[in-house]
């Protein structure tokens, strides 16, 4: 925030202009964060030459049209709600993802846990048969972050390992994905776009459940219990 003493401390500042946080667990301040760094990213690209300034526009061509695709998908809200209403029951979840999804997963998972008090477990979709495989049954349902990217293979390989120990699957995946859908229980499609800019469609309809389902099991979703809006001790 503009005037917050941490742009005091600091040599450097990039303000996310995200406006007033009201909730604890707030969408714009993450996905302004989000976009922050990717513009930042692409800064240090052009400055250190890495990047061609045809691919750059293109990136921020694509960048322009993320609202549009947000507001796509916040209009699917009653879609999720029904998926929380289904699984609201259940104590206990795990969240995977590859690549740039892995993050999403961690930060679905973390959003679950803290408003609906829910014990929920993101992790790299690669290392799923380094521990969480042996916790998958009918009782875990499994939230699978698939975007058609460079991983899209291996992320099927991972469902279909789920499947085989009867996992219950929900499936994030771009528009017109019948592979993934044949092999779940749940989908939610978000609209196509570029692989590194999935992040701003994924992370709506994770935060879009976890709210939902700490509604259902009536906790505050705007001020959870033991949350600070400020850190005062290290």
């Amino acid at each position: 925030m503009v005037g917050s003493s941490i742009t005091r401390a600091t040599e450097g500042v990039l303000y996310t202009h995200a406006g007033p946080e009201i909730g604890v667990a707030s969408t714009k301040a993450f996905t302004c964060q989000v976009a922050a760094l990717f513009l930042l990213a692409l800064y240090l690209g052009r400055a250190r030459e890495q990047g061609e300034s045809g691919a750059v526009k293109d990136y921020l061509r694509e960048l322009i049209e993320i609202p549009g695709l947000m507001k796509r998908v916040l209009n699917e809200a009653q879609e999720i709600e029904r998926l929380a209403r289904k699984y609201v029951h259940y104590q206990h979840f795990l969240y995977l993802g590859r690549g740039i999804s892995y993050p999403i997963a961690l930060e679905g998972a973390l959003k679950l846990k803290e408003i609906s008090y829910i014990h929920a477990e993101g992790y790299p979709a690669g290392e799923m048969k380094h521990g969480p495989i042996a916790l998958i049954d009918e009782d875990m349902p499994v939230v699978v972050i698939a975007p058609k990217d460079h991983t899209y293979e291996k992320v099927l390989g991972n469902i279909e390992e789920v499947k085989a120990r009867d996992g219950k699957i929900i499936a994030l995946v771009f528009d017109h994905d019948p592979l993934v859908a044949a092999k779940v229980d749940d989908v939610i499609s978000i609209p196509t776009t570029h692989p590194l800019l999935s992040p701003f469609l994924t992370a709506i309809p994770l935060q879009l459940l976890a709210y939902y389902i700490a509604d259902y099991r009536g906790t505050d979703v705007d001020q959870p219990r033991n949350l600070a809006k400020s850190v005062t001790v290290e």
